[in-house]
């Protein structure tokens, strides 16, 4: 399995909860904000069978794989275009819903984001996110660090501000907070904001093995281990396999993880 794929097979009961909650119309005009590999995208295109759908990512490699699985499943209804949604001028008023599957936490300034996504969604049209809660709710982040930094304090590092979904930048617990994205988003023209829990455990592989070069293939753990010196990292690379194997269930490497599913409405 290639690294873009792995992604798809690590979230699928993530994914199973994100899709039943878009409930994409067979007419619906689909905007998938950060598609990556194009899953959801081609999801909601199976939907959306007298609709559209289109993917926007700023990765080129992933698009590419995007719109080759998507040829390969005859789904014609369906467009890529590399782009930020943060800033692309998309046609006005034109999608029924928008979707985002852990594609939004990395905004810059996201009420400019949301603001901007919202100018592309018809009034009343729906928004479906899915976020992660706070850093210290999901175990595939403070395990996984903290194997490989010998630290029990997983929350105040310096590269990540925003741990427990305070302001801080983009990262990906930038919308853990409820209060602070329900403010983020009424300012950007959304209405009727809800949350709901979603647990469901993070799968990295079959085996502690796979896991372990899964793991080593992620950037944010990939510079952890390059901030170290030769016999610091191998230690690291000990305490995580120690950590992969405690993990290792009858059903593969799993680890414990908390999101929310977001919904709001743009404001007529």
């Amino acid at each position: 399995m290639s690294d873009l794929f792995d992604y798809d097979a690590e979230l699928r009961p993530h994914n199973e909860v994100f899709r039943a909650a878009a409930r994409v119309g067979s007419r619906d005009r689909v905007l998938d904000v950060g598609c990556g590999t194009g899953q959801s995208t081609r999801e909601a295109a199976r939907a959306a069978v007298d609709g559209s759908v289109l993917g926007v990512d700023v990765s080129a490699p992933m698009l590419e794989r995007a719109r080759r699985l998507s040829d390969d499943q005859g789904l014609a209804n369906i467009t890529y275009q590399r782009a930020d949604a943060q800033v692309h001028p998309f046609p006005p008023e034109r999608f029924d819903l928008c979707i985002s599957r852990f594609g939004t936490m990395f905004f810059a300034d996201p009420v400019a984001a949301f603001t901007n996504i919202g100018r592309a969604l018809r009034p009343a049209a729906r928004l479906v996110l899915l976020v992660w809660q706070e850093r210290d709710r999901n175990e595939w982040a403070t395990a996984i660090r903290q194997s490989l930094t010998a630290t029990s304090d997983t929350s105040a590092t310096s590269d990540t501000p925003a741990a427990s979904g305070t302001p801080g930048g983009p990262n990906p617990f930038s919308l853990a907070d409820p209060t602070r994205t329900e403010g983020i988003l009424a300012a950007s023209g959304f209405a009727d904001v809800g949350f709901t829990d979603v647990h469901e455990p993070v799968y990295y592989g079959p085996d502690s093995a796979t896991a372990f070069d899964a793991v080593l293939r992620l950037w944010e753990f990939k510079d952890l281990l390059a901030g170290l010196d030769p016999a610091a990292a191998e230690q690291a690379r000990t305490r995580l396999r120690t950590t992969l194997d405690a993990h290792h269930t009858a059903s593969g490497v799993h680890f414990d993880s908390r999101a929310w599913i977001v919904t709001a409405r743009r404001r007529p």
